[in-house]
């Protein structure tokens, strides 16, 4: 059996964490290929080695002097070598960070240096091999990952090495420069490598014992999630749960590997299993997860005898196209249609949109509604269970909250619901309290 195994930031964050993380390695033979992120915060006050990282190139873009800053990183590094009582001197290594940083290499560069540098550090603490994210991920021209170049070079490169240490969160350009993921994207260099080297499992540790049910920032100590499919977490973490970085779905899926959400802190803990298909499902609580966002309005489009006016939609939809902007939903009703979008994306172009409305589809009105909240309910069981979608609305209106949208998906793996933002919050605790009993 082969597990790739990433670590987040917050299992990294000094030598007290490293060692934890050793240890979970250690403990399976099985625990092969290793993908560090940069150390996080060591505490709430604390800065995040990337930060600190991308101050100091913006401070030396700026021709202003470094030395003070980037003696913060360094020193960072230098005492979890040290404490970890490793013989591994970076001193050279980070001259050349700080000259790269000094002669512009750019933002790219100096942000993935925090991984790089972790990448050094728990190698020589495994004696595993070092391989270089840049010499094995690759990106094309327009920046989007070259993800079968980077499946046949990883999985040859690695094909050489038993146990290796493959630092997350970048890789390189055709013109050999460093391009990195966006932010979380060391998940995505684990799951890149699983799939390379065809592993049995990715395993994902993290700060918390798996995928939750809810956000815990708006419910108090939601469940975890035992199981979740590929569909259902792209769903969740599109609408604003953030365990797992959205994209790293994707190579995994495509291979067929389930990933396990861990604790570093609670390794006894099974966490979540994120799997391709799941046909069984919790029928106490029918339901995998909620989540949802901020940040959302309403185009709502009113004419007469809409439905029977041939290509309405498209036309409503090319308006948006040429705004270049992309829509969420599209609740409708045989007189009227209404489009959600992100409230940032309508900046500098209301008026325009309005107009152009207008002038391509002859509507009787078109209206903006800002301030609006979406709520996902997620769970492959809803097709299953009668009512789902009557329990959803009932403990909505319990909650004496007014429902502006209301939208479910035709495979009845999701229900969206839209509320005004100052309800968010107690629309997500009234629907968690309907399938989750005390």
């Amino acid at each position: 059996m082969v597990k790739v195994v990433k670590f987040g930031g917050s299992s990294l964050a000094d030598a007290a964490q490293f060692k934890k993380v050793m240890k979970i390695i250690n403990a399976e033979n099985d625990r092969k290929y290793v993908v560090p992120s940069a150390p996080g915060k060591r505490s709430s006050d604390d800065i995040k080695v990337t930060d600190l990282l991308y101050r100091c190139y913006e401070t030396a873009a700026k021709g202003e002097d470094i030395t003070e800053m980037f003696a913060m990183i360094t020193d960072r590094y230098n005492t979890i070598i040290k404490d970890l009582e490793l013989d591994l001197d970076l001193s050279e290594t980070f001259e050349k960070i700080k000259n790269s940083m000094i002669h512009k290499a750019g933002r790219d560069y100096a942000a993935s240096r925090g991984e790089y540098l972790n990448g050094l550090i728990m190698a020589k603490a495994l004696g595993y091999k070092f391989i270089d994210a840049a010499d094995v991920i690759f990106f094309k021209d327009d920046g989007s990952l070259d993800s079968e170049k980077t499946n046949t070079v990883l999985g040859d490169v690695l094909k050489e090495h038993e146990n290796a240490v493959i630092p997350g969160f970048y890789g390189i350009m055709p013109n050999d420069t460093i391009k990195t993921f966006s932010r979380g994207g060391s998940d995505i260099t684990g799951s890149i490598v699983a799939r390379a080297v065809e592993a049995d499992l990715y395993e994902n540790w993290t700060d918390v014992d798996g995928f939750l049910m809810a956000d815990p920032r708006v419910v108090k100590n939601p469940c975890t999630i035992s199981k979740i499919t590929y569909r259902e977490l792209r769903e969740l973490s599109y609408m604003g749960a953030t365990v797992l970085h959205e994209d790293a779905i994707f190579p995994v899926r495509t291979a067929g590997i389930p990933i396990n959400i861990r604790n570093t802190n609670h390794p006894e803990e099974a966490g979540t299993m994120i799997v391709a298909k799941s046909d069984g499902y919790d029928h106490h609580k029918v339901i995998t997860g909620i989540a949802g966002k901020h940040g959302f309005s309403v185009i709502n489009i009113e004419k007469d005898m809409m439905n029977s006016e041939i290509g309405f939609g498209r036309k409503v939809l090319e308006v948006l196209e040429k705004e270049h902007i992309s829509f969420e939903h599209l609740p409708s009703g045989i007189d009227t249609m209404s489009v959600v979008i992100a409230t940032e994306a309508l900046e500098g172009k209301r008026d325009r949109i309005i107009n152009n409305l207008y002038a391509a589809c002859s509507p009787d009105s078109v209206t903006i509604e800002d301030g609006i909240a979406l709520i996902a309910v997620v769970g492959r069981g809803m097709k299953n269970e009668k009512g789902t979608a009557a329990r959803v609305l009932k403990s909505i209106a319990n909650a004496d909250v007014n429902i502006r949208i209301i939208d479910q998906g035709s495979s009845e793996h999701n229900i969206i619901i839209g509320v005004d933002d100052e309800d968010f919050e107690k629309t997500v605790n009234a629907i968690y309290a309907e399938y989750v009993s005390e």
